[in-house]
């Protein structure tokens, strides 16, 4: 077993305010001790991975373990993100949640096809939102190995 006293950073992107701090609140709501932070689209996303513009200074952007991302956003949405990300071989294993309000068929299986580790329709209560963030802190923060700083070798 690796050693799971230094929590992994957890990158949520998403374009809409209230979801960002809702998911805040859920995470303490289950008293998870991750560093969890936040980009507003696809374009900021990747410049948080790539540790450009505001995200160049050292420490700036640490590398997340796990990213959740939404599909719908402006400048670059989750789609293209999530392509780019899965083509960059010191990013492509890191584990991508796509959390999104979309339900098509079409994307669910795109997010597949592109490697997406799980395709979870957000929730419309907060409760439900709760009990999804337990799920995924069980499940992502202690059943399943991670490699070491979220990516491979």
């Amino acid at each position: 077993m690796s050693d799971r006293s230094k929590p992994i950073t957890i990158l949520m992107a998403d374009d809409d305010p209230d979801d960002r701090q809702l998911t805040r609140e859920a995470f303490e709501e289950n008293h998870l001790a991750n560093d969890l932070r936040f980009v507003e689209d696809g374009e900021e996303l990747l410049d948080y991975l790539n540790q450009r513009g505001k995200y160049a200074a050292e420490g700036a952007a640490p590398l997340p373990g796990l990213i959740l991302l939404d599909l719908n956003m402006p400048r670059k949405d989750g789609r293209e993100a999530l392509q780019e990300i899965k083509a960059n071989p010191r990013l492509r294993n890191i584990r991508v949640v796509v959390m999104t309000t979309s339900k098509a068929e079409e994307d669910v299986l795109r997010s597949y096809d592109l490697s997406a580790a799980s395709y979870i329709t957000k929730p419309v209560t907060f409760e439900r939102l709760v009990d999804v963030v337990r799920t995924l802190g069980k499940y992502w923060l202690e059943i399943v190995e991670l490699p070491p700083d979220g990516n491979g070798p």
